[in-house]
């Protein structure tokens, strides 16, 4: 039996009855629509002030570990949750029978720690949780020469939980990923380029329980866009995997010329981003949602200084969020590196949509509009009204776009070498192995610079979780001349 215990962040807790019950509500069926995705079996029990997972499993204890951190990885990535605790359940006979089941436990975990013990109690017995504590805590003592008890700033609690004839034994607490149950507080549309500070953004807006949806301003064609749906759909697929969301293209390739052809150099980035504001809004109001996200950091560039964003801002009535307004360039790397999409966001090549000798960094809004009245604004509609509005989990969407038809096969041919195209963190937890064929491990951020170093007179076939990456990679593969490349969908 594997079984966690599920606790909700303490802002959660903190709400009136109703709200609480029904952002537990969420949770549990969040948690049943991805973890049941890693195991049929799993069950999830709500109890208000906490939650429940359990899978009954009778798998080989190699493969009973490997399903356990499947889920741990899983628990952690899942908002709404402070933290969860590997828990272990069974019977006792006495205070003594729950002595040696603790233990056998603990034991390990006690070499050269201070501890303590914390009983919760529930039913009829012959002890009090206090005679518990001391008795157990007493027996730890002795049994583990180089353990210490110490009540308080323990390093290690040992937490145990007596319901009845049942004992509950905490065997390890992890983090989880904080913030609200997705979607508790509305839908938000988030402008990403591919880079750290969108992907940053994105994520925080996750974890505070928005359902984020994608908007991308396409200006490096096909492998632009296959690189930032990368971005997304990696966000998506680890952060909020328990509901489908939106990824919008719009490609402003037009826009920009226009800009080039019409705007005074000084002022290009600025109306840039206004004309990108200007479309983000009526994007999101197609789609009824009340708000943008941005990745912009007071100071990073010239277009993000507080005048500048303030002669932005006056583009638009929607709401924009910059939940990185305050933050370093190197703590948004780092988050980034954090959530694993830093490997991702530093292969993305740079695409700038305009480049001024003399930027402005105090743009005056009378001069803006002045400059707007030259741009034919009938280039912006037609952007707009062109968009491409996909669903970010369709594995074939990247047909709609392209002329020719990657080659997917459950069958290989002899001599067919598998690119295994998962990032090395999938590697490690679940190696892939395919009989008669050599397969070799060469993650998709790495794809584009290496590639070509391959034996080419080999034909290739890219395996990933769902064939996305897989069928993403290829695509953009093909277009730079490669003909040797095709997916393996087993």
């Amino acid at each position: 039996m594997i079984e966690f215990l599920i606790k909700l962040h303490p802002e959660i807790a903190i709400k009136s009855k109703s709200v609480r019950k029904r952002q537990t509500l969420l949770l549990e069926r969040n948690l049943k629509t991805i973890l049941q995705q890693v195991d049929a079996g799993v069950e999830v029990s709500n109890n208000f002030d906490h939650l429940t997972v359990r899978c009954d499993t009778t798998d080989a204890a190699v493969q009973q570990e490997a399903l356990r951190q499947r889920l741990i990885d899983r628990l952690g990535c899942i908002p709404g949750i402070v933290y969860f605790a590997e828990m272990q359940s069974g019977s006792f006979t006495s205070l003594h029978d729950i002595f040696e089941q603790v233990l056998e436990v603990y034991a390990p975990q006690l070499e050269h720690k201070t501890f303590s013990v914390r009983v919760r109690r529930s039913g009829n017995h012959e002890f009090t949780s206090i005679e518990a504590e001391r008795y157990i805590g007493g027996g730890l003592n002795q049994h583990v020469a180089s353990a210490k008890v110490q009540l308080k700033k323990p390093d290690l609690v040992v937490t145990l939980e007596i319901r009845k004839d049942r004992l509950i034994m905490v065997r390890k607490m992890h983090q989880g990923m904080g913030g609200f149950p997705l979607p508790s507080q509305s839908d938000v549309l988030s402008l990403i380029s591919g880079g750290y500070d969108s992907a940053v953004a994105s994520y925080l807006m996750i974890r505070k329980g928005l359902r984020t949806h994608y908007l991308f301003f396409n200006l490096g064609g096909a492998a632009h866009e296959a690189g930032v749906r990368e971005m997304a759909f990696h966000i998506w697929q680890k952060y909020s995997l328990s509901h489908k969301v939106k990824f919008v293209s719009v490609n402003f390739a037009p826009v920009v010329d226009q800009i080039l052809e019409t705007i005074d150099s000084g002022l290009m980035g600025v109306i840039l981003k206004r004309m990108m504001m200007r479309a983000a809004s009526e994007v999101a109001e197609s789609l009824g949602i009340k708000a943008i996200v941005t990745g912009e950091s007071i100071g990073q560039v010239s277009s993000q200084t507080i005048t500048n964003l303030n002669v932005i801002d006056r583009v638009t009535d929607m709401l924009i969020l910059r939940p990185l307004i305050y933050q370093d360039k190197q703590e948004i790397i780092d988050m980034c590196r954090k959530i694993g999409a830093e490997d991702i966001a530093k292969s993305m090549p740079e695409y700038c949509g305009v480049i001024s000798k003399k930027p402005t960094v105090n743009a005056v809004l009378s001069e803006v509009r002045a400059n707007e009245q030259k741009f034919d604004f009938t280039v912006l509609e037609q952007a707009v009204k062109a968009a491409k509005v996909l669903d970010i989990r369709t594995v074939d969407y990247q047909a709609e776009q392209q002329a020719h038809v990657v080659t997917e096969l459950a069958q290989l041919p002899a001599g067919a070498v598998v690119l295994d195209i998962r990032s090395p963190e999938e590697t490690d937890i679940k190696p892939l192995t395919v009989d008669g064929h050599n397969v070799v491990e060469l993650p998709f951020f790495r794809l584009a610079s290496q590639f070509a170093s391959l034996d080419q007179s080999k034909q290739y076939y890219f395996y990933c979780e769902r064939g996305v990456m897989s069928r993403l990679q290829a695509v953009v593969l093909q277009d730079q001349g490669f003909s040797n490349v095709a997916v393996y969908r087993p």
